[in-house]
């Protein structure tokens, strides 16, 4: 970004070619009801955080994880799919879970998200659009967990930690860049096709935002390029005001 200096990412990411799902694509697929098996909440096993950490898993792994813990079928069922027997599918799940849980970040004492398009998510929503397009960084900073972070694949840089994300977003207000933000969702979060105001007064669309809730906070922005637009029947402009 022109006039942006970044600070140093807290590390490089691997799934750098990450992208979003519209959730105007997942209506009626997440109402199904899962088996009795399943791990996961059918919003929890969309969300970016769980997509992120399931593609570093080998494809049996990941195939028996959905299988099992997602959808909810039984050993004998995912054995049979496939044409496996049920101890290798009990291994490769046993496997597949432990390198989950070493790569997904606890959560045992954290708050869960609002849910979806509630009074409570809509608030912190209402929040966030008016200190970014305002660049507020200070009623920005309010809204942050003291472990925040920001990814924007498919650049591979990441950030983790309150002080050093809001050094980042500092840097972008400082250029003087102002956007106009409008909503839409993604993977079963609030998402935001961000527009970069012109000095003509268009907008034009610069990248989709995600946002990972949890309680009355924000704990991940995930930052994507604008190519994914025409998925969330975002228009590549805005008119002026």
């Amino acid at each position: 970004m022109p006039e942006v200096k970044p600070p140093e990412p807290t590390r490089l990411g691997e799934v750098v070619w990450l992208e979003p799902f519209p959730d105007a694509l997942l209506e009626g697929a997440i109402d199904v009801p899962l088996g009795p098996e399943a791990r996961y909440e059918q919003t929890e096993s969309i969300s970016l955080a769980f997509v992120t950490a399931v593609q570093v898993l080998p494809p049996r792994q990941l195939a028996v994880l959905i299988l099992r813990d997602v959808l909810g079928f039984h050993a004998k069922e995912v054995a049979d799919m496939l044409d496996s027997t049920v101890e290798s599918v009990n291994s490769a799940l046993k496997r597949a879970r432990a390198s989950l849980q070493r790569r997904r970040p606890p959560t045992a004492n954290h708050e869960p998200p609002p849910a979806s398009d509630s009074p409570s998510e809509d608030a912190i929503v209402a929040k966030f659009v008016s200190a970014w397009e305002s660049a507020d960084l200070d009623a920005l900073v309010a809204l942050l967990t003291d472990d925040v972070f920001i990814s924007m694949p498919p650049m591979p840089f990441e950030y983790e930690g309150r002080d050093l994300v809001v050094r980042f977003c500092a840097n972008i207000f400082a250029a003087g860049r102002r956007y106009d933000l409008v909503r839409t969702r993604a993977n079963g979060q609030p998402a935001f096709g961000a527009y970069l105001r012109s000095l003509n007064g268009v907008s034009h669309g610069v990248g989709l935002h995600v946002l990972t809730l949890r309680g009355d906070r924000i704990a991940a922005m995930t930052r994507f390029e604008n190519t994914v637009f025409p998925w969330f029947e975002l228009p590549r402009s805005l008119p002026s005001r």
